[in-house]
């Protein structure tokens, strides 16, 4: 049994969002729950290729993924949405577009997000390279209350997820029938 929400990942580069998204989905999938993941790079080859990185840009970018999600939601699919989604105006416009919503704040330090730099984006925007870089020349507004709030400094990515599995089971959204 499943109920549809869309659980929202949102913080820095490099914070663990969709590491964390996709273990959540490994087990909802495995318990025979419908699920679908949305990650920002998968989003902006396929869906949104024709937008920049300007705060409008940006704000569009989100209010697609909020509409294709709120479908999803509405029809029962728990939706695994993993965005930098940098302002809380992009947040709250998710929350009262799509209705069943849980923000996740994926908690992590600039420090450690610029040493785990996978990417070698935090490089490029420190270089002046990328302008408008949340974290470096942007702002990332941080969650003021969060539905879960996880710091990936001192958890472990299956210890997140855990957590997460954990509140769609105590918050009815997913009975889980299988171990």
């Amino acid at each position: 049994m499943q109920k549809g929400v869309t659980v929202w990942f949102t913080g820095l580069s490099g914070a663990g969002k969709t590491t964390i998204s996709r273990l959540v989905e490994t087990k909802l999938i495995e318990s025979g729950i419908r699920v679908e993941a949305f990650d920002g790079d998968v989003v902006r080859r396929n869906l949104t290729a024709d937008l920049g990185f300007s705060k409008e840009d940006r704000q569009k970018n989100i209010e697609r993924v909020a509409f294709v999600a709120k479908l999803l939601t509405r029809n029962d699919v728990i939706v695994l949405a993993s965005f930098i989604s940098p302002y809380r105006q992009m947040r709250d416009y998710c929350r009262q577009e799509i209705g069943s919503f849980i923000e996740v704040f994926v908690k992590c330090s600039l420090a450690e997000c610029i040493r785990r730099d996978v990417k070698g984006l935090y490089k490029k925007a420190l270089n002046g390279e990328i302008p408008g870089f949340t974290g470096i020349s942007d702002p990332f507004e941080e969650p003021d209350n969060p539905d879960i709030a996880l710091d990936t400094e001192i958890e472990e990515p299956v210890e997140s997820a855990a957590k997460i599995i954990e509140y769609l089971k105590q918050h009815r959204y997913i009975t889980l029938e299988r171990p």
